[in-house]
């Protein structure tokens, strides 16, 4: 094959798989369709995302009630691309997730909530409060059970919440102010992007951590934790840690914000721009193994794309089938600070082709 030619083919295998999301990232997406594997979402990849039905409702619920066409929605990528190019979608873990943060709210402000009765079972009531399901024990009732009608709506407090127990305990006798829900309103007032804060994790998702800032939680998100590859939050968090944490993002109609704590450590990618240059021999660290290629560690925090042909070429020549955390020696094609894209060989040569990594 012609130079030229070879140089175009590298090109465009890098276009075509430009991906920037990875598997446990909270995306947005808008329902397109629907079909027998469930949901159809658009969440701007090349090809049309899907929740399956058993993450998009519970059982006995029609899928078309819950979801309409045109609709946005947050999602939680549960598989990257398969063969066909397909992401896979939770909408139930997501909904799950947040109504398990709004109870964790709701109890650390100390504020009353509307639980509504599912069943009366022995030594108390079984209740739902947004799609979650607790319990109240008979002494924290304010009447006997057998006045309790399925249905019924009560007032509630929360007495004791741990998701990782699926431990839900709740009273409707007691009464408490709100002056922690007020602290936390005044907080929120606040809060603006770009502000350095501090805050304790007090849980901890696949898809990131949740940063209690002094009444207010943060989703620090797994792809804010670290300019290095982090396969699970607890790879570097875990909960009670005290952290500086930057304000990246502040939605006043939902109240949410949005933390980074790689915005505090030093960009890799400027240092590496004083120390790679095109043309240099390289030894890196396999980070991640793709269909597309493999993902090297290159210098600490930056990662290059090695193409699936060029893998495939090292694999035959050592004899060996490449894993992540082996060591392997490449050479800089281009690269691209500004851009944070580095192209890589295993062989030795100049090119001109253009770079177009795929980012997860």
């Amino acid at each position: 094959m012609a130079k030229k030619e070879a140089e175009l083919d590298f090109a465009a295998l890098l276009e075509k798989y430009d991906y920037k999301f990875q598997k446990g990232d909270l995306v947005k997406g808008v329902i397109c369709g629907f079909d027998s594997q469930g949901v159809m979402v658009d969440i701007g990849a090349k090809t049309t995302a899907i929740i399956p039905t058993y993450e998009a409702v519970e059982k006995g619920e029609n899928i078309e009630d819950k979801f309409k066409k045109g609709d946005e929605g947050e999602f939680l990528i549960i598989r990257e691309e398969d063969e066909d190019g397909k992401f896979l979608l939770s909408k139930k873990k997501v909904d799950f997730a947040y109504a398990w943060k709004e109870l964790e709210k709701a109890k650390e402000a100390d504020e009353t909530i509307l639980g509504t009765v599912v069943n009366i079972v022995k030594g108390g009531i079984l209740v739902e409060v947004s799609g979650v399901r607790g319990f109240i024990p008979s002494s924290q009732l304010r009447a006997k059970e057998a006045d309790v009608e399925i249905g019924a709506k009560l007032e509630l407090k929360i007495l004791t919440l741990d998701v990782q127990q699926n431990n839900f305990i709740l009273s409707n006798k007691k009464v408490y102010d709100d002056t922690v829900e007020e602290a936390r309103k005044n907080i929120f007032s606040q809060i603006e992007p770009g502000q350095v804060v501090k805050g304790e994790v007090v849980r901890i998702t696949d898809f990131g951590a949740f940063i209690d800032l002094g009444g207010l939680d943060g989703l620090l998100p797994l792809s804010q934790l670290s300019w290095r590859w982090i396969d699970h939050p607890t790879d570097i968090l875990k909960v009670g840690d005290k952290i500086d944490v930057e304000v990246i993002a502040v939605d006043h109609e939902k109240q949410r914000v949005s933390l980074s704590l790689k915005n505090l450590e030093p960009d890799p990618w400027i240092e590496a721009a004083d120390k790679i240059k095109e043309g240099d021999k390289i030894a890196g660290t396999v980070t991640r193994l793709k269909h597309f290629g493999a993902f090297i560690e290159v210098f600490p925090g930056v990662e290059a794309l090695l193409p699936h042909n060029e893998v495939v070429d090292y694999q035959n020549e050592t004899k060996t089938i490449l894993k992540v955390g082996d060591k392997v020696d490449t050479y800089i094609l281009k690269f691209n600070p500004s851009d944070k894209r580095i192209a890589l060989s295993v062989h030795e040569q100049n090119t001109e082709a253009e770079v177009n990594q795929p980012e997860e």
